[in-house]
């Protein structure tokens, strides 16, 4: 017992210092924010594509570069 209580005590302080955090009500969805992560998504994923290909065309011989871009293409489908 003597041993544990130290080990106990940072975990009650950060324990009592979290429960004001739980009585917060939640935040109200903002379509603005949503449509932002959206299009930031849509951009980021844009911008992914090609680059992923054009880096995987470059570690394969000239005569599998289009079947090698083109597999980087369908995988991304089908995530």
């Amino acid at each position: 017992m003597q041993r544990a209580l130290p080990a106990l005590l940072p975990v009650l302080g950060v324990l009592l210092t979290a429960a004001p955090a739980w009585a917060e009500e939640t935040p109200k969805i903002d379509s603005g924010d949503t449509a932002w992560m959206l299009t930031s998504t849509a951009l980021v994923l844009l911008m992914t594509i090609p680059g992923l290909a054009l880096f995987y065309a470059g570690m394969v011989r000239k005569k599998n570069v289009l079947a090698t871009m083109m597999q980087s293409f369908a995988i991304t489908c089908l995530v």
